[in-house]
């Protein structure tokens, strides 16, 4: 292997890997958001920060939860970019149910972290459901 791309390439390789995962790590793990569509009484829980399982699991978690165009979205970019997009769609894709399971009509009832701390990382604020 050494033959191949070098003692620095590989230096270089490792710097690269290391890098990821301590973005990876840094952006984990931001709290959780717990959410209820008040018009049919389903109930959601939506983690926020890197996705991990996205990450090991590809496009699946979307296709798990229900989330049908981004998993379509991101099997197509993944094969189109040659598996390049799977090392980045982890630092999106949990922003993107959020979003998604808004436009739905679910509002969030609860969370186990700051709010305002959640919502500065998302870029908006999250409707919360109202005790009327």
């Amino acid at each position: 292997m050494l033959n191949n791309i070098g003692l620095v390439g590989l230096l270089l390789m490792l710097l690269l890997t290391l890098g990821y995962y301590y973005a990876a790590f840094k952006s984990s793990w931001k709290g959780k958001l717990f959410f209820k569509n008040p018009h049919n009484g389903k109930l959601r829980e939506a983690p926020i920060g890197f996705s991990w399982t996205t990450h090991f699991f590809w496009f699946f978690p979307a296709l798990l939860r229900g989330h049908w165009l981004a998993s379509l979205v991101m099997l197509f970019i993944g094969f189109v970019t040659g598996g390049l997009a799977w090392l980045v769609f982890p630092f999106f894709y949990n922003k993107f149910y959020v979003k998604n399971l808004i436009k739905e009509g679910f509002v969030a009832i609860t969370t186990d972290a700051n709010m305002a701390a959640i919502e500065t990382y998302l870029g908006y604020e999250v409707p919360m459901l109202s005790a009327d």
